[in-house]
């Protein structure tokens, strides 16, 4: 399931979720879009998109220099983190890796 995050006040809420995949964007970038593709084609575990021109304070909490960038959480905390695209079976090979 694809959820964009619409407030910034939702943040936390989302990530303390067991498992989301937080995929920061923007409109704007090409290799996003690409990324984008491949997200909707996972139905392993929730995503949230977060538009780092949107809520740029997230981004900067997160040390997203380049998008697009993944990040996995568990509970709240940061997993995991993946700057750059991925073809499909290089992000559940991503995913699955510790």
């Amino acid at each position: 399931m694809i959820k964009y995050l619409e407030k910034d006040t939702d943040f936390n809420l989302e990530i303390n979720k067991e498992n989301i995949l937080v995929d920061f964007y923007a409109d704007w970038c090409g290799p996003c879009k690409i990324m984008g593709e491949v997200l909707e084609k996972l139905n392993e575990i929730e995503i949230l998109k977060v538009n780092v021109d949107n809520f740029p304070n997230i981004a900067q909490e997160y040390k997203v220099m380049s998008i697009p960038t993944l990040i996995l959480f568990k509970n709240g905390q940061e997993v995991k983190k993946q700057i750059g695209m991925l073809n499909e079976s290089e992000l559940k090979t991503w995913l699955k890796e510790k």
